[in-house]
């Protein structure tokens, strides 16, 4: 049987949490703003989705992904 602490731990960091939050919250707004038909507000939600995995990725650079120095998670 695997350990779980061997685990990779399946993104579960910081950077992780802040990338999915930020793609989720400009996923509703895109969502929100298509069915009341404000198209303009639409492409705003929508460009939340790629500044979310930028975010992330920034995140994980300065260590607070999975297993970074500075995450504070033990994987």
């Amino acid at each position: 049987m695997t350990n779980i602490s061997d685990e990779p731990g399946h993104g579960s960091s910081p950077a992780a949490w802040t990338a999915v939050v930020i793609m989720l919250i400009g996923i509703a707004i895109a969502t929100a703003f298509l069915f009341l038909d404000v198209i303009p507000l639409v492409w705003l939600g929508a460009a939340l989705v790629p500044i979310g995995l930028i975010v992330g990725g920034v995140l994980k650079a300065v260590g607070l992904g999975v297993g970074g120095h500075r995450s504070g998670g033990s994987h």
